[in-house]
């Protein structure tokens, strides 16, 4: 975890809220206004503590009561407030409000901001933990255009009192990160945990734009979040920007397929495509209602201890240009992930994988940290309306593996005959024997020491993308021509 490293001097001298707050207070130049819906007022309360807020706050507002909000900032179709399209609406409204009422010829250096944030917090029943939307509209330099950073938390505290104290703690660290920070996105991504616990919040999350941020590429932002221990997963769509995994997963037939597509290739495709199609035909699986998830889990990213940020990257890029949506998780254990999509999603889902990741599915050795060993994991993994699709391994000989020849442990078989029988693992078999033999790996050995015919081991279109963005050491034909 990287949040609070104990020892290090970067984060033994944090700036109290106090300080951060005041700092922001003094600068004669920052000037605002707070909107904060659904958990208090308890951001700008940090910055009227401060002191010195007069010169920075133009106005504190919560408009509450839903008539008198949309009257404000519009209706809302769907009826629903806590959502990151009533945020923007919120930011775009009081900035025009700033830039309309406060003369540029009157404030020349004003740099202008509005924060908001919309919030529900812990229910009555506490039930639900409760969640919200949270971001700033920001200059650091006048008549310099806007840049947003707009973030999704999760409470994690039962008390909806101490759930107002996190928010405003997190506002604070959020406009003080944005002022003084920008240009260190990594770090104040970091800093927005400061005097605050992973047990109290999970940011799951966060996208970067605006003319500060034209270098970040927010598929990086989602992997420090996974690599902080800010959340267990995020989600990016083939536009490379940071979705909400509850608005993409919700009420949805899910079907998972993990792998190191590194890079993806036409065996990857085929457990895609086939496994979808036998997805679609299952009982009460809506095709309108269903989405594919490609998932990398951080131990895939590992090399040599540390995560390869490029490398992750090269393979984010690659599975966005290819249209699909990426889910990277901290999950080791299938059983974890197939929790993880039932926070959101009661409807059938279905897991595709290769013969090896089956087999590693029945070894007990994952599951030693359960009370309940492998079956109380086995429980969480099949009690759900879930499927397994296998994909077959070709071996040296020729021979093919499946379902009905695989071998496990002996202490696991009868385990794994109660599950292949009763229908929880199906095999692939309309799979193409000719492309069994190609393997990841290989094809990435081929392509860092410059080999040809990699290409053909790959889907239509895919060598392309890797020439052209220069993806896993693979050198454009420009930088080819230019060596020569």
């Amino acid at each position: 975890m990287e949040i609070k490293l104990k020892g290090d001097k970067e984060f033994d001298n944090i700036p109290s809220l106090k300080q951060k707050a005041l700092r922001v207070n003094l600068n004669d130049d920052i000037y605002g206004t707070f909107a904060e819906i659904g958990a208090g007022q308890e951001t700008v309360r940090q910055f009227f503590r401060a002191g010195g807020a007069s010169g920075t706050i133009a106005k504190a507002m919560s408009a509450y009561d839903k008539d008198f909000s949309d009257a404000i900032y519009g209706h809302e179709n769907d009826g629903r407030y806590v959502t990151e399209a009533r945020l923007k609406k919120m930011l775009d409204h009081e900035i025009n409000l700033i830039e309309e009422r406060i003369t540029r010829l009157k404030h020349p250096d004003k740099i202008f901001f509005t924060y908001a944030n919309t919030v529900t917090t812990i229910d009555f029943a506490k039930r639900y933990k409760g969640h919200g939307w949270v971001g700033i509209r920001y200059q650091i330099e006048p008549y310099q255009e806007y840049n947003d950073i707009i973030l999704h938390l999760r409470f994690k505290e039962n008390d909806a009192r101490l759930q107002q104290e996190t928010l405003g703690i997190l506002g604070t660290n959020l406009i003080y990160g944005a002022f003084y920070k920008y240009n260190e996105p990594k770090k104040l991504l970091r800093y927005l945990y400061d005097h605050l616990d992973q047990d109290q919040l999970e940011i799951d999350t966060i996208n970067f734009s605006g003319p500060l941020y034209e270098e970040v590429d927010n598929r990086l932002m989602s992997l420090q979040l996974v690599k902080n221990g800010m959340t267990d997963a995020v989600m990016f769509a083939p536009d490379g920007n940071n979705v909400l995994p509850a608005r993409v997963l919700y009420k949805k037939n899910i079907l998972a397929l993990r792998g190191s597509f590194r890079p993806v290739t036409k065996v990857n495709m085929d457990m895609y495509e086939k496994s979808f199609e036998m997805f679609k035909k299952e009982n009460r699986v809506n095709p309108e209602k269903t989405q594919v998830i490609f998932e990398i889990t951080l131990s895939n990213l590992r090399a040599e201890g540390e995560i390869d940020e490029q490398d992750f990257m090269d393979r984010a890029k690659l599975l966005c240009s290819l249209g699909q949506t990426v889910l990277i998780s901290n999950f080791k254990e299938y059983y974890k992930l197939v929790e993880y999509f039932s926070q959101y999603s009661k409807s059938r889902m279905g897991l595709s994988m290769g013969v090896n990741n089956l087999i590693e599915i029945f070894d007990e050795k994952y599951y030693r940290h359960l009370s309940g060993g492998i079956l109380e994991a086995f429980g969480k993994l099949f009690f759900k309306d879930l499927r397994v699709y296998l994909y077959p391994m070709q071996n040296e000989d020729g021979s093919i593996t499946n379902s009905e020849n695989l071998k496990v442990h002996p202490r696991m078989k009868e385990l794994y005959k109660f599950f292949k029988y009763n229908g929880k693992v199906v095999d692939i078999a309309d799979f193409n024997p000719g492309i069994l033999n190609i393997f990841s790996r290989n094809v990435l050995t081929m392509i860092n020491e410059g080999k040809e015919g990699w290409q053909e081991y790959l889907p239509p279109g895919t060598a392309e993308i890797i020439k052209k963005q220069s993806l896993f050491g693979c050198e454009t034909e420009e930088v080819l021509h230019k060596d020569e």
